[in-house]
């Protein structure tokens, strides 16, 4: 095995982050299973608590950056060849560290200082910071689809109606989920308003005449 794969996807250590169709930072995140198979889970709703749960919505996503640790490529951490303890504490606590970094990064990166991750990464410090790999995760025929202003902002309210009805249904202690939906509450504002803007605003506005009737935008019964 390749203590240091070239590509990607196959690094079992690493740190991610995804960007939505504005460059915004949404999400970040850490794995010890590869790097592909957890975005690839991520994408296809395939077992992950944030797109489950509707804090993420795989829609938003348009590209990565990832931070491999292929340092740790051949730590075992479980099974009869497994690593030193020692080898896989300072690999996790290494991880975790970056996990930290990337996301305060992320945060400061934001327009609304935000972003979706119900939970807060593992205490622990700081890792030296080091230049992500990045790519493009939709094809152009995706993008051209789902980048339209009027379906992101379809989506977005979709994705807060079902993160609302979770919370609603759950006994919440915490505040992970209700930092998610005021996140993605706050980007739906911040789309739909520039799509208003972008179509002129208050002059874009269709003014009634003086003995046309009030209705509520269909014909008159």
């Amino acid at each position: 095995m390749d203590p240091e794969p070239r590509r990607l996807g196959a690094v079992k250590w690493g740190v991610y982050a995804f960007f939505d169709y504005d460059g915004e930072p949404i999400y970040v995140g850490q794995t010890r299973e590869s790097i592909g198979t957890r975005v690839r889970r991520h994408l296809t709703n395939q077992r992950t608590d944030a797109v489950a749960m509707s804090v993420l919505d795989p829609f938003e996503v348009r590209t990565i950056k990832a931070w491999p640790l292929r340092e740790y490529q051949l730590l075992k951490a479980s099974g009869p060849n497994r690593s030193p303890l020692e080898e896989i504490e300072a690999a996790v606590a290494h991880l975790n560290a970056l996990e930290r970094t990337v996301f305060e990064q992320a945060i400061e990166d934001s327009s609304r200082n935000a972003i979706l991750n119900e939970k807060d990464p593992p205490p622990g410090g700081f890792a030296e910071w080091f230049q992500p790999e990045t790519g493009e995760l939709v094809s152009p025929e995706l993008l051209a689809a789902r980048s339209h202003p009027d379906t992101r902002v379809a989506r977005r309210a979709m994705t807060i109606a079902r993160l609302a009805q979770v919370i609603s249904e759950r006994e919440l202690k915490t505040g992970g989920l209700r930092r998610a939906l005021l996140t993605q509450a706050q980007r739906l504002e911040m789309l739909a308003r520039k799509r208003y803007e972008g179509l002129g605003g208050a002059a874009s506005v269709e003014k009634r005449s003086k003995d046309e009737p009030e209705s509520a935008g269909g014909e008159e019964e």
